[in-house]
């Protein structure tokens, strides 16, 4: 009986392991897979007329994708890949790391523009706070953040005295006090 019984429970292991060695044999394959297909797009010439990757493909691939039309100069194009990539609502990695691209490649757009380039540090700002909110814990986005903050700092004008709307004053005498600032 005792025979039996560590046999069995050998045995049950045994296909366990081999289980585990399916799956994870299975998810090199498509890992494998994956990186055939990034490098290819890695290698193909990219022009200003690209396109993004159809939205059957594997979301990394998209990203991937959408990484080189940025490096290329394509910016039209990997917005687009960006975008669809975000526009999912969840945040799974590959919609943080698509943020996190999106907001470096506006701030290094307003980086490479001399004239007009605030808007698109406002931009770049937007999508890393975006980030932030999602995953507070990313302090590759924070540091980046913290630069284009330097490099374009938050407009203090509205919280100035000067811009706020002027309130009504009115000097009131009460008979019997002397005039003078309150303490």
């Amino acid at each position: 009986m005792k025979r039996r019984t560590v046999h069995l429970v050998f045995g049950v292991l045994s296909l366990c392991c081999v289980g585990v060695a399916l799956e994870r044999g299975l998810r090199l394959r498509q890992t494998m897979s994956l990186n055939t297909k990034i490098a290819r797009i890695a290698a193909a010439p990219v022009g200003k007329e690209a396109t993004t990757a159809p939205l059957s493909a594997p979301r990394e691939l998209q990203l991937a994708q959408a990484l080189a039309l940025s490096k290329a100069g394509a910016h039209d194009a990997a917005l687009k890949g960006y975008a669809s990539l975000i526009q999912a609502g969840e945040r799974d990695p590959v919609a943080q790391q698509a943020l996190f691209n999106l907001g470096n490649m506006y701030l290094r757009q307003g980086m490479a523009q001399d004239a007009g380039a605030l808007p698109l540090f406002e931009l770049g700002k937007q999508r890393l706070r975006d980030l932030l909110r999602a995953a507070p814990e990313d302090w590759d986005a924070r540091y980046n953040l913290e630069r284009a903050l330097r490099l374009a700092p938050e407009d203090q004008e509205a919280f100035s005295a000067e811009q706020q709307p002027a309130h009504e004053q009115r000097r009131v005498r009460v008979p019997g006090f002397v005039a003078g600032d309150l303490p």
